[in-house]
């Protein structure tokens, strides 16, 4: 009887091996699927104020803290706006001095561990940016979606729908260019956000479920007065606008899209995203099986390319991507701009992180998306 029970206790253990592998890996897969606004992403290491002088705040000196262009710096309690490096303050081998624009909240000191983000304004409009908007509710398929109108004259609106890692705070950014150019915005917050329905499983599904809310929101302009809407994505939000246009019953009344480092690969997104989580290297590949299973992002009914959805655009794109961003690579962006050069206009931003496209240079994106626009309009 010993080689019986000795390969019984064999299977066994292989058995309770396999159940715990699938255990973690369906964790790390979940953990993934869920990345929080305060979350960095690869890339994006802790920095440490060293000084805080008038205008100027000296960073531990890195690739991150000397990116060109405007970022916020947000730390526990604090939130402040910095512009570029200040090259000619004298500085030490490890340190590095930015131009202070405002503090917006808490308080900035030596000490205090910061990280730069795309996300500058904190707030609503009225509050962040003195723009009148109203508090508005989307009917979704999940419940009451929240957004932020800004109105305006035009016809067409813009409807702006931020990515990964943010909330819908972050399209603030771009509302006084906007502004400026009496276009309706509306500002969607969309299943997972902290004040919208949670998703039925809890997850983020890359823009593969969430862009029914987007398409609720389009239904909502039209039904509220807008002839033509352009579509403006960040990260998955892009991902959203693309399934949008290819697949919503209103697609007829989009005029344009914007899409900001969007999310096209998705196993090289989730593998940044596990990254992220500092899930171990051995744990990536089930992290990323599980979640796929998790999220049915690979169902045979769409392949996962770009392929797919260049043959579905309809409507002139513009694409704002980079060669910096680590969690949606910029070579999709090139392929997907390279099947569809008649419909696809790529803008290529280099030192920015993902989704960070407009803080690496303010004055080029915005007067790229103005000659962009200005036909749509």
């Amino acid at each position: 009887m010993r080689p019986v029970t000795a390969a019984t206790a064999a299977v066994s253990t292989l058995l309770g091996l396999a159940a715990a592998t699938f255990a973690v890996g369906r964790v790390a897969g979940d953990a993934v699927l869920r990345p929080a606004p305060d979350r960095p992403f690869p890339g994006d290491p802790r920095l440490t104020v060293h000084a805080v002088e008038g205008d100027r705040v000296t960073l531990t000196r890195s690739l991150a803290a000397a990116r060109p262009g405007t970022y916020g710096l947000q730390g526990t309690g604090v939130h402040a706006v910095v512009g570029p490096v200040l090259e000619e303050v004298t500085r030490s081998a490890d340190t590095l001095v930015r131009r202070l624009e405002r503090v917006v909240h808490g308080t900035l000191e030596p000490g205090t561990r910061v990280r730069l983000t795309p996300l500058l304004h904190t707030g609503s409009p009225a509050t962040a940016l003195g723009i009148e908007a109203a508090e508005v509710t989307v009917p979704g398929e999940l419940g009451p979606l929240p957004a932020w109108s800004v109105p305006g004259p035009r016809e067409t609106w813009v409807i702006a729908v931020h990515g990964l890692g943010t909330t819908r705070e972050h399209p603030l950014n771009l509302l006084p260019f906007l502004h400026r150019r009496r276009v309706p915005v509306l500002g969607l917050g969309y299943r997972g956000d902290p004040d919208a329905p949670r998703s039925p499983d809890g997850l983020g599904h890359l823009g593969d479920t969430e862009w029914r809310d987007l398409d609720a929101a389009l239904r909502f302009a039209v039904g509220n007065g807008a002839r033509r809407v352009v579509l403006m994505g960040w990260s998955t939000g892009a991902a959203m606008a693309l399934r949008t246009v290819a697949d919503s019953a209103l697609r007829d009344r989009v005029s344009g899209l914007v899409l900001d480092s969007p999310v096209l690969d998705r196993n090289a997104t989730l593998r940044a995203l596990a990254a992220a989580r500092r899930t171990p290297d051995a744990l990536v590949p089930l992290a990323l099986r599980a979640a796929r299973s998790r999220a049915g992002l690979y169902d045979g009914r769409r392949p996962p390319t770009p392929a797919a959805d260049a043959r579905m655009l309809r409507v002139p794109t513009l694409v704002f991507h980079g060669p910096d961003d680590t969690v949606a690579p910029w070579a999709a962006s090139r392929e997907l701009a390279a099947l569809r050069p008649d419909t696809v206009a790529l803008t290529t931003v280099r030192g920015a992180p993902h989704a960070a496209m407009w803080n690496a240079d303010p004055v080029r994106y915005e007067e790229t998306l103005r000659r962009f626009l200005t036909p749509l309009l």
